[in-house]
This record gives C-alpha cells, sequence and structure tokens, in this order.
C-alpha cells in the first residue's frame, strides 16, 4: 500500500513537470516574473538552448531589471549570478547562428549588465557585427552604434565605418527614430557637409511625422549641441514636441534640455515658464542630495523668489551631506542665481575647501569664478586654490590646461608667476589658437593691474610676454584661411586686450576672407563686429547684400544680431531701405512668436537707425506682449532684466518723439523718476572744465545750468538759453555743486522746450562727447549718441556736440582757444 502511494505521488509531479515542459521554452520564459525562474529554465535546458532562447533569456532578464527600483544593485546581482555564466558560455558558442538582429540585441543587453568591452563575449560579438555591419537594417546599425558608443568609441575605425554606411544610404532612410540614434552617435566623425546633410534630412522626415516622440526630438537636440550647430528651425520644432508633452519630462531631462539650449545659445521663453511650473511641483517630491542637487541647479536660475528661498533653505539642510561634483555644481547654480545668501555660500565654501584636492583644473577655475562671483572672502581657501592651481602648471603640459590654471590664479588675490610658470606659459604659446592667447594676455593684464596697484612697477618679463602673445596673435590671424574657422577662434575673445592690439588685423582677415560670408555664417560675422566698434563699411555692405540675396535661408532669430552693427555703428549701407525691408520681412510672420526679449531689443536697434516699422511697433506696445514681457522679466539675471527695462523705455521715448502718428502712449514717467533720482553721477575733468569756461563765455555762472534733464528723461551735460538777440538768460535759480550735480527737472515732460521760452528764445543742449560716442577708427558718430541729437533737436533744443578729439586737440591746448572754440558753436563765427 506504502509503495503504491509512493508511486501515484512520483506519477503525478512527473504528470505536472511533463505538463510545464510541452510548452516552448520561450513561452515558458516570457511567463516569468523574477531572475530566479529564468535561470532556473537556463540550468534545466543549457544543453538545448537555440540562439533565439538565447536572446529570449537576454531580453526578458533585462525587462525584469528595468521593473527594479534599483537598477544598479539588481545589474550586480544577475551580473555574478552563476547561471548568468553560463548563459554568457553558452551565448559564446551561439554567435555564428544568430541572425542580425539578435546578434546587435545580445551585444546591447549584455553591455547593460556591465560586462567589461574586453571580455571574449563582447570581443567576439562587436567582430561579428564588424563582419555583418553592410547588410544591418537601419535600426540594426543604430543599436549597434550605441553599442560602440557606450564603450567610448566615438572615433573608432568601426564608428567611421557606420558614418560612411549612414552617408551612402542617407536618401533611403526613412525611420527617423534609428537616423537620430545614429546622428548622436557619429557626430564627432562627420564633416560640415555632411552635417547640412543630417540636417535637411532630419527636418523632412520631421515634417512627415504625425506626432513627433519626445525622445526624437531630444536625440535631435543633442546632435545639434554636438556638432555645435544652432539650426533654428529643428530647434523650434524640438521645443514644440517638449512644450506639448511637459507632463511626460522629468528632472533629468528637464536638466540635460536646459543644458543643451544654454550651450547652443537657443533662448525659448515658453520653455523656460513651462518647465519652471514643472520643476516646481517636484521641489517636495526630492530629498536626498543627488535628486535634490540637480533640481536646484536646473530650478534656482529661473525661479521665482518663494522657490529659491525653499530651494536654498533644503539645501541649507542637505549641505554638509554634498559630494564634491555636487558642491560645485550647486555653488555655479549660486552664481547663476546671483545668490547673496551668505550662510549658504560659506557652507558650501566649506564644503568645496573640503574636496579641493579632488578638482581639475577646469572644476577649479569655475569654483574660483563662482567664489569671486559671490564675494566671498576666505584667506585660506584662496591661498589653498591658489597652491593648487600652482602645483598643477608646474607639470601640465597641455595648452588649454596651462591656459585655464593661469586664467585662475590671475582672479585669485594675489595673481603673481614665478620665473618657472612664465616659462611654461611661453613654451606653449606656438601651440596655442587665439582664444588661448587672449586668455594668456588676459591674466597678463590682470597681473601687470595687480603690480601696478600695489607696487608701482610693471616688470620686463609682463611686457616681454605680452610681445610674445601679440606676435603669436597676430601670426595666427594672418595664416587664417577659413571665416568659419576664425570666427570660432575670435568669438570669444576679451575686451580690453582684443580691443587694443588684435582689433585691426581681425578685420583685415575678416576683409580677406569676407567672399566666405553666407547665409550660415552672417550673423556670426555681423555678431562679432557689433563688439568691435570699428566700422568696415566694405564688412557692413557684404552682411546686408548676404541678407538681400539669401534672405530666404536666414531665420527670423538671427536678424538682431545682424542688425546690431548697422544699429551701433550708426550706418546705413547703399541699400538701406532694401536691406532692413528685407530684414522685417522675414519677421512679420514670427512677431508672436519671438522671444519678447529679442523684440525689444530689435525695435530699439532699429529706431537707432531711425526705422519704425508699424507691425513690429504694435506688437510690442500691446498689453499682452508687455504681460508676457513682465512674465520674462521675473526669470531673468537682475543685470540684464535692467537692460531690457531701460532698452523698453528708450524705445518707447523714440516712438513717442519720432513717430507720434502711431499714438502710442509714453508709459515710463514713473520709471525715469525712480532710475534717474538716484545718483546721478559726478561730472569727468573735461566736463568741469567745459562747465567752468561755459560760465565765462556766458556771462555768469547762473547762465548755465549741468546735468539736466530734459522731457522724456535724457540727460544733458550742460543747458543755456540765449534771446532773440543771443544774448544769455539768467536761470532764476541756481542750486549747482561742482563735484556732483543734481538732475534738475523743468517743465512737463509732455511740452517741447520752445514752448515755456520767451518769444524768439533758444535753448542750447551741449553734449560732450568721449571716445566711447564715436567708431574706434574713424571719428564717426554712434547710434545712440546720434538718436540722442534727434530727439533733443525735436524737443526744440540746439544741440552742440564737443568731440573729445577736438577739446583735446593741439589747436585747442591753450585757454583762449578753447573759449574762441565755445563762443564760435554758440554765438557763431566772429561773435563774443
Amino acid at each position: 500500500m506504502f509503495r503504491l502511494r509512493t508511486l501515484c505521488a512520483f506519477s503525478w509531479r512527473e504528470f505536472h513537470f511533463r505538463s510545464f515542459s510541452c510548452e516552448p521554452l520561450i513561452i515558458q520564459m516570457n511567463k516569468c516574473t523574477d531572475q530566479e525562474q529564468i535561470f532556473d529554465l537556463i540550468e534545466r535546458n543549457k544543453e538545448t538552448l537555440s540562439e533565439k532562447q538565447v536572446e529570449c533569456a537576454f531580453n526578458n532578464l533585462w525587462q525584469l531589471q528595468k521593473q527594479k527600483t534599483s537598477l544598479l544593485k539588481n545589474v550586480e546581482y544577475v551580473g555574478d549570478h552563476p547561471q548568468f555564466f553560463t548563459l554568457h558560455n553558452l551565448t559564446t558558442n551561439k554567435i555564428k547562428l544568430m541572425n542580425d538582429d539578435t546578434l546587435v540585441n545580445v551585444l546591447y543587453i549584455t553591455q547593460q549588465f556591465d560586462v567589461k568591452a574586453h571580455d571574449p563575449l563582447i570581443q567576439a560579438l562587436v567582430t561579428e557585427a564588424w563582419k555583418r555591419m553592410e547588410r544591418f537594417d537601419i535600426k540594426v546599425l543604430s543599436t549597434f552604434s550605441t553599442c560602440l558608443a557606450d564603450q567610448r568609441l566615438y572615433l573608432s575605425p568601426l564608428m567611421g565605418k557606420i558614418a560612411d554606411i549612414v552617408n551612402r544610404n542617407l536618401e533611403t532612410i526613412q525611420d527617423l527614430r534609428s537616423l537620430c540614434v545614429l546622428m548622436v552617435n557619429i557626430s564627432s566623425l562627420i564633416s560640415q557637409h555632411f552635417q547640412e546633410q543630417l540636417v535637411n534630412k532630419t527636418e523632412l522626415l520631421f515634417d512627415n511625422m504625425s506626432s513627433p516622440e519626445v525622445d526624437i526630438a531630444k536625440r535631435i537636440v543633442q546632435f545639434l549641441q554636438n556638432v555645435k550647430y544652432r539650426y533654428y528651425p529643428l530647434l523650434e520644432r524640438c521645443n514644440k514636441v517638449f512644450l506639448d508633452n511637459m507632463n511626460h519630462l522629468d528632472l533629468d531631462s528637464i536638466s540635460k534640455i536646459f543644458d543643451e539650449y544654454q550651450f547652443l545659445q537657443f533662448y525659448s521663453f515658453e520653455f523656460v515658464i513651462v518647465a519652471k511650473k514643472r520643476l516646481t511641483e517636484m521641489i517636495p517630491l526630492f530629498d536626498n542630495p543627488a535628486s535634490f542637487v540637480k533640481l536646484f541647479v536646473a530650478l534656482g536660475p529661473v525661479a521665482g523668489p518663494e522657490e529659491k528661498k525653499q530651494l536654498k533653505s533644503t539645501m541649507l539642510l542637505i549641505s554638509e551631506e554634498l559630494t564634491s561634483q555636487q558642491a560645485l555644481a550647486v555653488v555655479k547654480a549660486m552664481e547663476d542665481m546671483e545668490s547673496r545668501n551668505s550662510h549658504l555660500i560659506k557652507k558650501i565654501a566649506s564644503v568645496l575647501h573640503k574636496h579641493l584636492d579632488n578638482y581639475k583644473p577646469v572644476e577649479l577655475l569655475k569654483i574660483t569664478q563662482a567664489l569671486i562671483f559671490l564675494h566671498f572672502q576666505s584667506k585660506a581657501l584662496f591661498v589653498k586654490l591658489r597652491e593648487l592651481l600652482l602645483s598643477y602648471l608646474k607639470v601640465s603640459v597641455i595648452p588649454s590646461e596651462i591656459s585655464i590654471l593661469v586664467y585662475a590664479i590671475s582672479m585669485l588675490p594675489s595673481p603673481h608667476l614665478d620665473e618657472t610658470s612664465v616659462s611654461r606659459i611661453e613654451a606653449v604659446l606656438p601651440q596655442c589658437n587665439l582664444y588661448g592667447l587672449n586668455d594668456f594676455a588676459t591674466s597678463v593684464l590682470r597681473w601687470i593691474q595687480y603690480d601696478h596697484m600695489h607696487m608701482s612697477s610693471i616688470t620686463g618679463k609682463q611686457l616681454k610676454l605680452l610681445q610674445k602673445l601679440d606676435h603669436y596673435s597676430h601670426q595666427r590671424l594672418q595664416q587664417s584661411n577659413n571665416l568659419d574657422l576664425l570666427w570660432e577662434e575670435v568669438k570669444s575673445l576679451k575686451e580690453d586686450w582684443f580691443r587694443e592690439s588684435l582689433v585691426e588685423e581681425t578685420i583685415a582677415a575678416l576683409h580677406r576672407l569676407m567672399d566666405g560670408m553666407n547665409c550660415m555664417n552672417v550673423s556670426k560675422i555681423a555678431s562679432f563686429i557689433s563688439r568691435t566698434n570699428y566700422l568696415s563699411t566694405l564688412l557692413l555692405d557684404k552682411i546686408a547684400s548676404v541678407v538681400i540675396e539669401q534672405i530666404e535661408k536666414i531665420h527670423p532669430f538671427s536678424i538682431l544680431a545682424i542688425i546690431l552693427p548697422f544699429s551701433i555703428l550708426n550706418y546705413d549701407p547703399p541699400q538701406r531701405n532694401e536691406f532692413l525691408g528685407t530684414c522685417m520681412q522675414c519677421l512679420n510672420s514670427h512677431l508672436g512668436t519671438l522671444d519678447p526679449v529679442m523684440l525689444v531689443f530689435l525695435g530699439f536697434s532699429l529706431a537707432t537707425l531711425e526705422y519704425f516699422p508699424e507691425n513690429l511697433l504694435k506688437t510690442i506696445f500691446n498689453i499682452k506682449f508687455l504681460a508676457r514681457l513682465d512674465s520674462q522679466l521675473e526669470i531673468l539675471p537682475s543685470s540684464l532684466r535692467s537692460r531690457v527695462q531701460f532698452r523698453l523705455m528708450e524705445l518707447n521715448r523714440a516712438v513717442r518723439l519720432e513717430c507720434p502718428e502711431f499714438q502710442i502712449p509714453w508709459f515710463h514717467e514713473r520709471f525715469c523718476q525712480q532710475h534717474y533720482n538716484k545718483d546721478t553721477g559726478s561730472m569727468n575733468g573735461a566736463q568741469l572744465q567745459i562747465y567752468k569756461m561755459l560760465a565765462e563765455v556766458l556771462g555768469g555762472i547762473n547762465c548755465v545750468k549741468a546735468s539736466v534733464l530734459s522731457p522724456y528723461y535724457h540727460t544733458v551735460d550742460f543747458e543755456c538759453i540765449l534771446d532773440k538777440r543771443k544774448k544769455p538768460l539768467p536761470y532764476g535759480s541756481h542750486n549747482i555743486t561742482l563735484g556732483k550735480p543734481p538732475g534738475m527737472y523743468w517743465e512737463s515732460n509732455t511740452r517741447i522746450v520752445g514752448s515755456s521760452l520767451p518769444p524768439g528764445a533758444e535753448r542750447i543742449a551741449f553734449e560732450f562727447l568721449d571716445s566711447k560716442a564715436f567708431c574706434r577708427n574713424v571719428p564717426h558718430i554712434k547710434g545712440k549718441s546720434a538718436m540722442k541729437k534727434r530727439h533733443l533737436e525735436i524737443l526744440g533744443y540746439h544741440v552742440i556736440q564737443i568731440p573729445h578729439f577736438e577739446w583735446n586737440s593741439m589747436a585747442l591746448s591753450q585757454k583762449d582757444a578753447r573759449l574762441d572754440y565755445l563762443r564760435e558753436h554758440i554765438f557763431g563765427a566772429g561773435k563774443s
């Protein structure tokens, strides 16, 4: 009886086992709910596993991993499991039998389980894939490229082969998802022509998609960042995808998009506003340092006052738990936030000090810049920083790294360099591009300035170093033979040294290469010229002609940069009306979508050129637009916010004075009163001299006013009134402090000057124009000064501008000559 029961029980178990085993192994694997079940099937079937079953095992292991909360921990567990080694060994024997899709899929999943690149299985899979690569379809090829990218093989011959395959088959590719993956992975190896082909193909496929996916948009933006190509049409399309899918973007995605936009200098007000709202909702969700630091870095620079307060309070609580990299990220974010929370700054600086030995040179530079910007003072920390920077400098042989180290040292309280450091700089100068040479020059100039302030001496080694920097910079400019490469080098040159030493040679190089100017680079060249203050009619005429001929290929976002040099330098090209009309034609259909700040700057730039397009002005002076602008101002850094507010006021004033027919109201009265009620500054030496001489010429101190505010708040250096017989009229009351004249208001700002004067009388404004009012190379008055003169004349003034080069000339070196100069300008020739 006992034997019968035992036999029956065994038969029942055998029946159940055979019933389960009758199912195909792949179906069994797909039903597994944890790794142990899969490993059990692998152990029991290891003698008979096919290549498809091997792939299925990998697939299910990876799908289960992705469901885990702690991915890294589970990956380590699976990778160390004995049956994973069994699967690993089985795979090696199945490689030749695998089809293309299986081969690459197994390679991808194997790498996800942290099997190293030098592992024989990985090497065998890569080698086999290399042999078959030409026949891979686009999806398999993209996955294979990702496997190589995971191994950091971006510059390998194998990735080069993939780039070649994509290039040869680009016309037939229709899968945008796979193409985007490939574009990102081969971006280090492609030519500019191939880059443009990829962008054009991407545009075509993107436009044909009914609903583009977020992942595709993210990869497109990543590709544009990788190739340093700010291609506005694609960026706009991707930005719209992000806006439409903001609820599906997590913290990592938003942070990465912010970084990419910043790198590409692409600003989307709408994205910032929506992302800010999404990130603000996340504040209560993160309490661990790693996630909260990411949130702090992403949200901090765009947060409102309440959000910033909340972020800083939480950061104070977790500051001591930060790693070295987290502390670095926080201090850079605080710099962007213009933070003045001294308690938090001290806390983060303490963490930075603790980890200072672990930072690389470029990270030490970032720390130095941030702490100095935040006005942090600590002798101990800065001494340690200097010691570390000098120790790196003694052993570094990389030109860019040496440039970074010297630049960081120059920002510290004592920027001295010893002979060894100077010799190391001199040794790398022939290898440096203009950007590196410029950084060295800026550092040496700071060093000279410090020595001059503290020791009243400039050493020969400093001057010798500057001479060498000049020599190599001029040599590099003279050897330039590509306009785009030249712009890459000069785009970030610092002003002081560039203006004094390189501007002439740079303009000469641009003249030599200007035939290479086209729709792709015209805005870049124009933007650079804006910074030079150098009037080159040849270059500006070329810019205008390129814009007129190729406007259909120029994006509206580029128009401000194109117009800026004409506005700043006060230059009208021969085809002025056609040029400006063409620019506005490009803008008109985008006025409702362009960034509010950009439109304000654009309107002001056009106003300096006496160009007032009605469509643009009606867009700007509209309640909805101004509300959008106010929202944007809340998230801008304080310096930029003030600049935008002032430009809007100046545009409002220009339209009110020069285009009264538009009936745009003057709404900046209170803003101007707040601005001009502050300290008005003091007279410089030349102004004080002119003031005294004007009093002598006009018959007394009570016949001249200083620092007068005109209607609409133009500041006039000096003012006097002549009656109809050209006789000076005294002012009724006079309250002047020569060192610091107060602002003086008169009459209503809505009435022109002449309406408050006796019949036939004339109000005269005197303006002393220093070097900033003129182009660098010619005595040509710049746009803002020219516009101010127009406005004062509209208000009824007779404007007398006194250029610095005339006042300080040899002809006016004597007092009598200067008095005669003033009399002639006030009363006319031969008057006294």
